[in-house]
């Protein structure tokens, strides 16, 4: 019996040694989620400080699996990972304010503008909205790259007594199939239907790097496109997605 297979029938690594094993064997999973973060990340960032980070998370995440639950725990180590790497660019705050707020103020025109026309916006309809130039515009999109670090936690209020965090809330969740356990059944069908309505090739953006797993470059080899198309394609979508998901989830607060 391998390693793995007798930490997922539920007989966890008692020794020290066993327990180093399981966190090497998946190290290389801390390095590939940094690597694919840092392609929207500033420069200044430390990437041993995000690399430090995952592998904390890492840790974490093999004190904290419980075999007994019906989650791969590859599948819930990369949320592990991902979520102590996230923790540490919150407390670095990366991101300006200003640029959150700029952020915030392009999702609002994306939404509006697609609620107006029954379809998404053109790149010039948008840059006229917010009254810059279409250079000025793309020149915003490559600024608000870092705004591929999509996490839920902004999206959907987790304060409160719960002190379970969103991670633990998700994974832990009664739900049969991992991927229903990554969301909620209704918020998988909200994001599914927003990712419908997006434009095509931002749909197919989406689906190779988070489904297919693709990176930036591999992607504009497969499309024929500029790493800077694909990258300005892939903001585009997640400020799109973002905005639908945040209005659907406001507007069922207040029904409900």
């Amino acid at each position: 019996m391998n390693l793995m297979t007798e930490y997922t029938q539920g007989v966890k690594p008692v020794n020290t040694l066993t327990r180093e094993e399981l966190i090497l064997k998946h190290l290389p999973l801390v390095y590939y989620i940094v690597e694919r973060m840092l392609v929207y990340l500033p420069p200044t960032l430390d990437k041993e400080d995000l690399i430090e980070a995952g592998i904390m998370g890492l840790i974490e995440a093999v004190d904290k699996f419980d075999p007994t639950k019906n989650t791969n725990f590859a599948t819930y180590a990369k949320f592990r990972i991902r979520g102590a790497i996230l923790d540490q660019l919150r407390g670095l705050d990366w991101m300006p304010k200003a640029l959150r707020q700029k952020a915030r103020q392009l999702e609002k025109v994306y939404l509006e503008l697609e609620q107006k026309l029954g379809q998404p916006p053109s790149d010039e309809i948008v840059a006229d909205t917010l009254g810059i130039s279409l250079e000025e515009y793309y020149q915003l999109l490559h600024q608000l790259k870092g705004i591929g670090i999509v996490y839920l936690d902004d999206l959907i209020d987790t304060s409160g007594d719960n002190k379970l965090s969103l991670l633990d809330r998700i994974i832990y969740s009664d739900d049969e199939a991992v991927i229903e356990s990554v969301f909620s059944k209704e918020l998988l069908s909200i994001l599914a239907q927003a990712i419908e309505e997006l434009p095509e090739r931002e749909k197919l953006v989406i689906s190779l790097y988070y489904f297919d797993e693709f990176t930036i470059r591999e992607i504009g080899e497969i499309l024929g496109l500029a790493k800077s198309t694909v990258s300005e394609l892939h903001t585009k979508a997640l400020l799109r997605l973002r905005a639908k998901l945040r209005h659907k989830l406001r507007r069922e607060d207040r029904c409900g």
